[in-house]
């Protein structure tokens, strides 16, 4: 049976609980962007991007995002395929997640990798386990980095990973249940092709699953991809037999994306008295309310002759619109009549 080795360190410990604070801020906040889905929407340009970069897809992020929002670009085929693939895999594990699915079972899986490999695998390999061995190399040296199981033991593995992925273990925190979990699937690489990618996209999944979503405006793979050498040496420490040490690095990777969503609420919620005003209700604000409350709380005041800094290609009357809303929902008030006005935070 599959049983994980690992010790939790005072690393681990620290990582878990920056994760903890960050959801809580989150969760707690008054003040939240009403502009969700566009944060959302690059958080899938963002995983899109750095989840098959990292693997060597060659087109930028730029690219992505105009594939991603149905403009054409020159590339690869399979690169753009990949972009388009990995959009429908993260809606996937999205609408899995909203049905809050009990198991993840075998056919969850195989349907992550028919999702990931249409048109980038022959049809006859995506969704099937591999009956070929394969070895992992350096893009570099060529040297064989990793030589996973042989493919007549892949059934069995696969059979004792899902049993211990879907047991009732109450002490292992959701956030090391991912981590071992991406691990362990890139560990016995199942499919020819796609095995890193699957197994990023099932550790979110289990992350969703697990209540530690942040409105789904993070990207595991941003962290992976910025540093990938230090990614994929600590994947070979943990097959070696070090998954403390994997459980660290993923810990942290975590800690350090979801503090910075963190951050950028809390930017809109750093004044107390906002808090203490609304009582735990949160209020949704658009992009340019945004940068308006943010602006207003850096500065102190905003004043009409300002307008051009703050947005230069929107109407004063727009502007206008957004301070009016911004006054009715008693975020911020109206102080003078003139056009030297100024409005500052209630």
């Amino acid at each position: 049976m599959f049983t994980p080795s690992f010790v939790i360190t005072n690393k681990i410990l620290n990582n878990i609980s920056k994760i903890e604070a960050a959801e809580e801020v989150i969760r707690h906040s008054p003040l939240l962007p009403l502009w969700e889905k566009e944060f959302r929407d690059d958080a899938i340009v963002r995983s899109a991007y750095h989840g098959t970069h990292i693997e060597g897809n060659a087109l930028q992020k730029a690219d992505a995002k105009d594939i991603l929002e149905g403009r054409d670009v020159v590339g690869r085929p399979r690169d753009i395929q990949e972009i388009i693939n990995y959009r429908k895999v993260i809606e996937y594990i999205d609408e899995e997640a909203v049905k809050k699915i009990e198991k993840i079972t075998e056919q969850i899986i195989k349907k992550l990798h028919r999702i990931i490999a249409y048109k980038v695998v022959t049809p006859e390999l995506t969704g099937e386990y591999r009956d070929k061995q394969v070895v992992v190399r350096n893009s570099e040296t060529g040297e064989v980095t990793f030589r996973p199981p042989p493919p007549l033991e892949i059934p069995f593995l696969m059979r004792e990973y899902l049993y211990w992925l879907n047991r009732d273990d109450k002490d292992l925190h959701p956030i090391l249940k991912a981590g071992i979990a991406h691990h362990e699937l890139v560990r016995i690489h199942p499919f020819i092709d796609g095995n890193g990618r699957v197994a990023r996209i099932l550790a979110t999944l289990i992350l969703f699953l697990g209540g530690y979503d942040i409105r789904r405006f993070f990207s595991l793979e941003e962290y992976y991809d910025k540093d990938a050498v230090s990614y994929y040496e600590n994947l070979k420490k943990a097959s070696a037999g070090n998954l403390s040490s994997w459980l660290e690095y993923f810990t942290f990777g975590a800690s350090v994306e979801f503090t910075k969503i963190k951050e950028k609420i809390l930017k809109l919620s750093k004044d107390v008295k906002l808090k203490e005003k609304f009582g735990g209700k949160q209020i949704y604000l658009t992009e340019r309310q945004v940068k308006i409350v943010e602006y207003i709380q850096e500065i102190g005041y905003l004043q009409n002759q300002t307008f051009p800094t703050l947005f230069s290609n929107i109407s004063e009357d727009s502007v206008l619109r957004d301070l009016q809303d911004l006054i009715k929902k008693e975020l911020i008030k109206k102080v003078g009549s003139t056009k030297a006005a100024r409005y500052v935070m209630v």
